[in-house]
């Protein structure tokens, strides 16, 4: 979800053109019509059968969500979000973040809450759910079965941040990202002192049903390498260099963020025709290495 301006290492998110891939010259043509093009299978990505479950949220009490698991992110409400965003980020409001029907629903509207004394002139309303304080984690198996919202401009992501430094150098995960614009297309990117921003590294898949299906997405994290996936397929790895902390601050606690923006550098121009949108989780599951 980075903290500053968007990306473009990642961009076969967004088109492989851009970024050298794809295209014409993408790769060899058969020898001939009845050759059959090789295929690599996918990479699994599966839990460790030596982990297990040390943090989760079900969400199986209907109400606000757990307020000994999860604080509201409104901090930057008056001078507006990082990335462009539009949304102004309510605390403790049901009409923005809810739980029921075993899920924890993040509503994004299209209204202004001019009498909210952190108003930053924001059209929009949503939520940010953080467990800084109450929660954080180095290393592990992190699962989070979702449903993604559509329509153009939003942009809800499952991420983690790092509990101690400043950004980029306490590094962030972003488990998942998912841009309404291109419903189709799920992503995850790392970003450190070495690659933030535009300079991020990761990669995505294609994922027909994103907004219409429940996926699981899930990273495994160990001191030499960071791996996404949805679904225990493998789509984006990040590799412990051994060349210090600006490259590899992954050796530290991270907290959970899940949170619906809109807009920004990667929402992009907003359809206020698609509103209320809400991104639904049934589950959120960490489990690491027991002892």
């Amino acid at each position: 979800m980075r903290l500053r301006s968007a990306p473009c290492s990642w961009l076969t998110a967004l088109t492989l053109a851009a970024c050298g891939g794809g295209g014409a010259d993408a790769g060899p043509a058969p020898t001939s019509a009845t050759t059959p093009v090789p295929t690599t299978p996918p990479t699994a990505l599966e839990r460790p059968a030596d982990h297990r479950l040390v943090w989760a949220d079900e969400f199986d009490t209907p109400g606000l969500p757990d307020a000994s698991k999860w604080v509201y992110d409104i901090g930057m409400n008056k001078q507006g979000w990082h990335n462009r965003e539009l949304q102004y980020y309510s605390n403790a409001r049901p009409e923005n973040s809810v739980v029921r029907d075993g899920k924890l629903v993040i509503t994004a509207r299209k209204e202004a809450l001019s009498s909210a004394p952190d108003w930053g002139g924001q059209a929009y309303t949503s939520a940010r759910l953080i467990t800084a304080g109450k929660a954080q984690w180095t290393y592990g198996f992190v699962e989070v079965r979702a449903k993604m919202p559509c329509g153009k401009g939003s942009w809800p992501a499952i991420w983690m941040l790092g509990a101690e430094g400043q950004w980029p150098a306490g590094g962030e995960l972003d488990i998942l990202e998912h841009m309404g614009q291109r419903p189709d297309w799920v992503f995850s990117t790392v970003h450190t002192t070495s690659g933030s921003g535009a300079n991020g590294k990761g990669d995505g898949r294609t994922l027909a049903t994103a907004c219409s299906q429940f996926h699981n997405y899930q990273m495994l994290w160990t001191p030499t390498e960071v791996r996404f996936g949805v679904d225990g397929v493998q789509h984006a790895v990040y590799r412990n260099a051994g060349t210090g902390p600006a490259q590899w601050p992954f050796d530290k606690p991270q907290f959970m963020i899940l949170n619906l923006a809109i807009g920004g550098d990667l929402g992009g121009p907003v359809d206020d025709t698609i509103f209320p949108i809400q991104f639904e989780i049934e589950h959120v599951r960490v489990y690491q290495r027991a002892p």
